[in-house]
């Protein structure tokens, strides 16, 4: 018989889990009982089995480890409308441009050079993002970014996601810089978009150690997003050194951003990001031009 005053094992905030503890502790003989108190299940068996039933469970867990549950994520409004606005826009941009040619002013002012950005020029860290070679890159950027732009939308919101991209991308171009030196140039948006890619994989590898999961899992998001870069990232012409820098840039903000006491703002700061990646933008391109 259990009566009140009978030890609480464990508690579980889901009745199914609390089951399954109890139906391990009934296979081996022992009295036990499921009760609902607020808002968790209690485990519970008579003072004198607590240690057999400790002993019991414990080695249950050695031999069945509970993978623990990831936390839903809500999705955010505007994740569809902020990708295609994105890939759009360099769309738009392109066929105002036109393909590269260095004698043309847009890519002669506004080019990743490396000498130029590592010699007072850093403002092409950001107009480069907006450039593409020809047709077939900005098609490819735009497709990519219409995605994984959304995804980060999905999470943080359109405003900041498009902040978050944007600096992963002048980061990105910014170590690229330094990594090469000067005998280095480069266009397009893909260094941002690949920073899209990190800024979902610290995002995700924050949110699993905080649920508990620990070493190689918890850097599975991590090794996605590089296999992301391996098959995307890699061919033709492909800047792989920018898309890892990108990558890496846009990991660390993503980490931060959740560690944020509210990693999703409000309405106004949404607006305010997403305005203030524009302002920088233009304020870029009219430092390039004038």
């Amino acid at each position: 018989m259990i009566h009140s005053a009978d030890t609480i094992l464990r508690e579980a905030r889901h009745r199914k889990l609390a089951d399954e503890w109890a139906l391990v502790l009934a296979s081996e003989g022992l009295p036990v009982r499921v009760c609902r108190r607020h808002e968790v299940y209690t485990v519970e068996v008579p003072a004198e089995d607590a240690a057999d039933a400790i002993r019991i469970l414990e080695d249950y867990d050695a031999e069945n480890p509970h993978e623990p549950a990831r936390p839903k994520l809500k999705s955010q409004p505007g994740q569809v409308e902020t990708g295609l606005g994105v890939a759009l826009l360099l769309m738009l941009f392109f066929s105002y441009t036109g393909p590269r040619d260095s004698s043309v002013i847009w890519f002669e002012r506004g080019s990743a050079s490396a000498e130029r950005i590592l010699t007072g020029e850093p403002w092409r860290a950001v107009t480069a993002l907006t450039l593409h070679a020809d047709l077939g890159h900005v098609a490819g950027n735009a497709a990519i970014g219409a995605f994984f732009i959304g995804a980060v939308a999905g999470i943080v919101g359109p405003g900041l996601a498009c902040a978050l991209v944007l600096f992963a991308g002048i980061g990105g171009n910014g170590l690229n810089a330094l990594f090469h030196g000067s005998l280095h140039s480069s266009v397009g948006a893909s260094t941002s978009l690949f920073g899209a890619v990190g800024i979902l994989g610290g995002i995700a590898a924050v949110r699993r150690r905080a649920v508990g999961v620990r070493g190689r899992q918890a850097l599975v998001p991590v090794a996605a997003g590089l296999g992301v870069i391996a098959m995307l990232g890699t061919g033709g012409r492909a800047d792989v050194w920018a898309h890892l820098f990108g990558f890496l840039t846009g990991g660390a903000l993503g980490a931060a951003t959740i560690l944020l006491p509210k990693s999703v703002p409000g309405i106004r700061a949404q607006w305010g990001f997403g305005l203030g990646s524009a302002a920088i933008v233009l304020a870029a391109w009219h430092r390039a031009l004038s």
